[in-house]
């Protein structure tokens, strides 16, 4: 059995995404080729942004509005300990310091009742709080409207981390369309992903795309060749924007999919663990099926037994990052942020993806409950 599912997929869409990758290697225009500006387009689109900038991958998507706005030395960036540690590590790449706060515990985004709590700590330690980077985990958007509060009282930009939830919404509106910036991973494990590593940036605002296409390009002026700023390499090849096209056209069809296994496992596993809970208003695109045993024990039990019957499973995320090693210079000590020490130490994710049988979806349950 597998945890995510690619070749399933791969089959759907083999005989078209082979045409428009047998024109890519016809042009030579490999890396981004006219293909890029239309799948730049159709995401757009999608999220209801203006604007997408397409990149290299769900990193750079977020390093890339961090240096555009100027993030560096002695600045602050709000987020999460919970979450994958990319999340953090741009903050970090950016010369700036992460401060965490801690999650919610029934949906494992970022609290926002404790946000001006590590705004004033931050100021404290005289750094200067500039953005807030929340992370819509698993799928499911962050709480947008009291984040946004938050961010107006204390004069923050918002960089929306929607890795995991591209496809998701919170009051109609897509996941990537929130905040100042919203920034994508199309990592082939992702509910949209591509055949290597890839992201996307979405914004409404006129500057910011100009300045992330400059810094897309090695922070390129009229060419590539006249540098008007610091950049990187950050482009997307023409292949992987062919194979996100055409992922795009079953897309809301596998959301539809995903949303129906979910139902299944949580209708069956509810009274055996803490299932997810996704709130009234919201939708997630499951690129995660998480749920919470009793305890560190019963969860390695747990997933013992899955193995043993040659069923994957998954922790994300066993360490959170201010116990990450990485992280130690920032001075946290276990305790202070007791929910993601909480959820660590009792979360496993089942597989989740479009192309789960019934009766596998059943065989997993059944484990868990015999």
């Amino acid at each position: 059995m597998q945890f995510i599912d690619l070749l399933s997929q791969k089959d759907r869409i083999r005989t078209s995404l082979l045409h428009r990758i047998e024109s890519i290697l016809d042009s030579g225009h490999f890396i981004m080729g006219p293909e890029v500006t239309e799948l730049e387009s159709r995401l757009a689109s999608y999220v209801g942004s203006r604007y997408c900038v397409s990149c290299s991958s769900g990193t750079d998507a977020l390093l890339m509005p961090l240096m555009a706005k100027g993030i560096g030395p002695g600045d602050a960036v709000i987020t999460t300990p919970f979450t994958f540690v990319a999340t953090a590590e741009v903050i970090s790449l950016a010369g700036a310091t992460p401060v965490f706060v801690d999650v919610c515990p029934d949906t494992f985004n970022i609290n926002p009742e404790l946000i001006g709590r590590a705004v004033e700590e931050a100021v404290a330690r005289g750094l200067k709080p500039k953005a807030i980077i929340p992370v819509d985990l698993f799928g499911q958007p962050a709480d947008y409207t009291r984040i946004e509060a938050v961010a107006e009282d204390y004069k923050l930009w918002i960089l929306e981390d929607a890795a995991q939830s591209f496809g998701g919404s919170f009051n109609g509106q897509k996941a990537g369309g929130f905040g100042l910036a919203g920034a994508t991973s199309f990592f082939p494990a992702k509910p949209l992903g591509c055949y290597g590593d890839g992201g996307a940036i979405f914004t409404d605002d006129e500057e910011l795309d100009t300045v992330l296409r400059s810094i897309r390009v090695h922070g390129s002026g009229v060419d590539k060749y006249s540098n008007d700023r610091i950049g990187i390499n950050g482009r997307l090849d023409s292949i992987q924007a062919v194979v996100l096209l055409e992922k795009l056209t079953i897309f809301d069809e596998e959301l539809e999919v995903r949303q129906r296994i979910a139902d299944f496992y949580s209708n069956r596993l509810q009274h055996r663990v803490a299932v997810p809970r996704i709130q009234e208003h919201y939708t997630s695109a499951w690129a995660q099926y998480s749920v919470l045993a009793a305890s560190f024990e019963e969860r390695e039990q747990l997933m013992q037994a899955l193995q043993k019957e040659g069923i994957p499973s998954m922790i994300y995320y066993k360490i959170p990052l201010h116990l990450q090693k990485a992280y130690a210079s920032l001075g946290y000590q276990a305790g202070e942020f007791p929910v993601s020490e909480d959820l660590s130490s009792r979360i496993f994710a089942l597989p989740m993806h479009p192309y789960l049988k019934d009766e596998e979806i059943e065989r997993i349950c059944a484990v868990l409950l015999a």
